[in-house]
């Protein structure tokens, strides 16, 4: 059934009207709330911010701005124009804004919400380098609202598109759940089959285990590169594509980048194979087997790498302090016991081809799809042709 024929269907040959929505909502904003203010505060109530994690959830204190159904979105910064859907007690930032219906008998919350995720990045002002969305440009987004002479039908409507888009929202949070929930499994798992009692195996530098090729590395200035499809590898993963390579095989990279390190967003050693160009911002290992590689490869992703970070304007492993680190060195069976366990837990909880992840990012994509397709209303415009 074509989108056409499915929102036909759907509203019955009703009219829809467009309001903007400074007409048929009130606007607010957040106050500022320090982290001290958050700490000195502490409580049960949740504040929310500008950041998409955790909900946009920074802290709880003792008291709370709002109750009862709302939709915020955030002001400022990267994350401008996100929205959420919030019910219950709670307080906002000064980065974020507050959506209050006016008229509870012409427009559904969840309904908006919906509606406002697909629109209102469509208004985000990204000029000086920092983009923004502020009330004024709120007040101007364009809602439907279908058939609007008949407020228990134009309800009813909006709910039945509520309930399809939940579904899918819902399946996908269990989903994710499920995910974090593996997760830990996999953590657990990792941690207890690579913590060892004291004499319970011999430990090795890293410089005895691996033959280290990072004399091999060879950065190139990004305007100098030859397009092609060989992965030209940096620090946190393939950087660029090129002509040329270095490396042929199955080797491990690990990050030179003490902040990266540090902070740990992107993988500290990952496994690469085939051809291959690394610049200087990664280290190159080889090992003799699979399982050496990627039991090491664990091992190091598990561990806390900050004392063998140096520098302080620009913090680094640099290649004596990396073949220092000790490594467990169990026999080669239990290595290839261990890394076949950790394969499994890795496959289902960070494989992009296959497990969960894959799945999340297929329900995601369906739900968007279905949700444009639910929201698909004739523009203004075309309701006046």
């Amino acid at each position: 059934m074509s989108h056409v024929n499915f929102m036909d269907k759907l509203l019955d040959g009703v009219q829809v009207e467009w309001k903007v929505l400074g007409n048929i909502t009130t606007l607010r904003r957040g106050r500022v709330m320090s982290k001290e203010y958050l700490v000195d505060n502490a409580g049960s109530y949740p504040v929310y911010s500008s950041q998409t994690a955790n909900n946009g959830e920074i802290g709880k204190i003792n008291t709370f701005d709002f109750d009862g159904e709302f939709i915020s979105w955030t002001t400022d910064g990267a994350n401008a124009g996100t929205v959420f859907y919030r019910k219950g007690k709670f307080s906002i930032t000064n980065v974020c804004g507050l959506i209050k219906i006016n008229n509870l008998k012409e427009l559904n919350y969840k309904f908006l919400y919906y509606w406002l995720s697909i629109e209102s990045q469509k208004h985000v002002y990204s000029g000086m380098g920092n983009p923004k969305l502020m009330s004024h440009q709120v007040e101007k987004i364009p809602v439907p609202i279908p058939c609007p002479e008949n407020p228990e039908k134009s309800l009813a409507i909006q709910a039945e598109i509520v309930r399809i888009l939940d579904a899918f929202t819902e399946l996908t949070t269990e989903l994710t759940t499920e995910l974090t929930t593996r997760k830990k499994q996999y953590n657990y798992y990792r941690d207890k089959l690579l913590s060892y009692d004291e004499g319970e195996v011999e430990w090795k530098t890293l410089g005895e285990v691996a033959e280290n090729l990072d004399s091999m590395r060879k950065p190139i200035t990004s305007g100098l590169r030859d397009p092609g499809d060989i992965p030209y590898y940096g620090a946190s993963g393939i950087v660029d594509y090129v002509k040329d390579y270095i490396f042929d095989g199955d080797f491990l990279l690990i990050s030179e980048d003490g902040a990266n390190l540090l902070a740990r967003n992107t993988p500290i050693a990952f496994s690469i194979s085939g051809k291959s160009w690394v610049n200087n911002h990664a280290h190159v290992l080889k090992f003799e087997t699979y399982a050496e590689r990627r039991y090491v490869e664990y091992y190091l992703n598990s561990i806390d790498l900050t004392p063998y970070i140096s520098g302080a304007a620009q913090p680094k492993l640099n290649k004596k302090n990396l073949e220092s680190i000790s490594i467990p060195n169990p026999s080669p069976e239990e290595k290839a016991r261990i890394v076949a366990i950790l394969d499994k837990f890795d496959a289902l909880t960070n494989s992009i081809s296959e497990g969960l992840p894959r799945e999340i990012a297929l329900r995601q994509k369906q739900y968007e799809y279905y949700r444009d397709l639910l929201l698909s209303f004739p523009k203004p415009e075309e309701v006046a042709a």
